[in-house]
């Protein structure tokens, strides 16, 4: 498959993300997942800024799997037990997980020069290295030698139980995390709970020359053509695709029309409205409007 460029994917596509085999095949190695607060979007925070960079080919997310009772199973499992003493039983289905030093030096590298770029302070790597000490364990080693090379940014070493618990009791201290693959999916849909929801959860799955811009959320077929969906996390998708054509400026206009439209509140969607009943409510359309006109009106 030869893409170049930015794509962009629709909602109501019938997918939930792009998944691992077009990772692979395009080299989208990196997804950002950024997680903001805006004033009039429901929260029980304030002041969340932080971005999630999620290695995306590598971990239990890679698909190497064998199903419980087969012969391939049963010989993966004969010949693990025959290299250990810790047994694994016999029926058990079996999930291969996998991080190499190529794979994390590449993520490492993007999230630092990511936070670089973006002026950022401080990149936190998590993970449970302190019991997967060869897989885990080297993504933080990796980590470690990587962060060497950028003295200006807080390198922050984090166990991802813990960092789930400092995520809701203190988000304002987090910045930007760094990743495995499966920790990473799981924490960009804690993190977009904590500023509102996945409905202004944008995301970019990224690779050498190519990218993916996308909704973190999956499409909502049953709502198709009622003019009702909030389009908040594809609009903001599409200021990270402008950020990353390197069109800062329009990035940065797009996201303050957006944040205008909806500290205002009065042409926002249903469920952005303190009451989701609330009559006022407007449209995906006439949301969509309201936000061109915003960014008009600031030319």
């Amino acid at each position: 498959m030869a893409l170049k460029g930015p794509i962009t994917t629709p909602i109501g596509k019938g997918f939930r993300s792009v998944n691992v085999a077009l990772r692979h095949e395009l080299g989208l190695y990196a997804c950002l997942r950024p997680c903001k607060t805006y004033q009039g979007v429901r929260s029980r925070y304030d002041n969340v800024d932080l971005v999630i960079v999620r290695e995306n080919t590598e971990d239990l997310y890679a698909g190497i799997e064998y199903e419980a009772g087969t012969p391939e199973a049963e010989a993966v499992i004969a010949e693990l037990n025959s290299l250990q003493s810790k047994q694994i039983a016999a029926g058990s289905g079996i999930s291969v997980k996998s991080i190499s030093r190529a794979g994390s030096e590449r993520i490492m590298r993007f999230a630092f020069e990511y936070a670089r770029e973006h002026g950022r302070k401080r990149v936190s790597c998590v993970t449970k290295a302190n019991i997967m000490k060869f897989t885990d364990g080297l993504f933080l080693d990796v980590f470690r030698e990587v962060a060497k090379e950028f003295p200006e940014i807080e390198p922050w070493e984090n166990l991802v139980d813990a960092t789930c618990m400092g995520l809701v009791q203190r988000p304002e201290e987090f910045d930007v995390l760094v990743l495995p693959n499966l920790y990473g999916d799981i924490l960009s849909d804690l993190t977009a709970g904590l500023v509102g929801g996945l409905g202004v959860a944008p995301g970019a799955n990224i690779g050498p020359g190519v990218a993916v811009f996308e909704a973190t959320h999956g499409s909502a077929p049953k709502y198709k053509g009622q003019n009702r969906v909030n389009p908040t996390a594809m609009i903001l998708s599409g200021k990270l695709m402008l950020d990353y054509l390197g069109e800062r400026a329009a990035a940065q206009r797009l996201e303050d029309a957006v944040a205008a439209v909806i500290s205002a509140g009065e042409r926002v969607t249903y469920d952005m409205k303190p009451s989701r009943d609330d009559p006022t409510a407007v449209g995906t359309s006439e949301y969509a409007d309201a936000i061109i006109e915003q960014m008009e009106a600031a030319l």
